[in-house]
């Protein structure tokens, strides 16, 4: 069975890393969309406007197939690569995490800026609290009024969630479930004759 579940982060953190005088300052970011990326960046941009590069790395999806890298104007796979790294190193996802770096005067190398870069990332994600998320499948379903007892006996055994009602001669709930049951669950409000299902999203 596919597993229905994925780590982020909860909350907004942020790490800090110095060499020869460059700082480079790490910010992560819960997210659910690439939509999400560009505005976070840009605010950043903003705020740290007098920083020489802005580099990230995101990464979504509960697969964790949906990836990008940038490096800003610093060698190709010094930035972006190594902040990545460190998003797959710790089996995140729905993460963005922009190190902005103040550049000190010293030129750090190819191997240094790799260093540099992984352990801004790695502060901001050890600064952050990580947890465990479930995905979810949302429904709504109709039905007669006569039918209550019957649908209401399954919401209660599987624990269903619910919101959304309308109790009327036509009975509307939209209900959520852990997306790994859906199967069992569809197949039992399915043996419901004159029940109606439709698929909503998973979130």
């Amino acid at each position: 069975m596919e597993s229905d579940s994925y780590k982020t982060i909860k909350a907004p953190s942020q790490g800090i890393y110095k060499d020869k005088g460059s700082r480079f300052l790490a910010f992560a970011y819960p997210v659910s969309d690439p939509e999400e990326i560009v505005p976070i960046i840009h605010e950043i941009r903003k705020e740290h406007h007098d920083a020489r590069h802005h580099c990230y790395a995101y990464m979504t999806g509960q697969k964790r197939d949906i990836w990008r890298v940038n490096d800003d104007g610093e060698p190709s796979g010094t930035a972006g690569r190594p902040i990545l790294g460190q998003i797959n190193s710790f089996g995140l996802t729905n993460i963005l995490i922009v190190v902005s770096r103040y550049f000190g005067g010293t030129l750090l190398g190819v191997s240094g800026l790799i260093n540099a870069y992984r352990s801004a990332a790695a502060s901001a994600i050890g600064n952050a609290e990580i947890i465990d998320c479930t995905l979810k499948d949302y429904y709504e379903i109709s039905y007669p009024y006569l039918l209550m007892n019957d649908v209401m006996k399954i919401l209660k055994e599987e624990e269903i969630g619910q919101s959304d009602q309308l109790f009327d001669n036509e009975c509307h709930i939209r209900i959520n479930f852990r997306a790994s049951y859906t199967q069992k669950i569809i197949n039992r409000l399915s043996r419901i004759e004159g029940l109606q299902y439709n698929y909503l999203e998973t979130r």
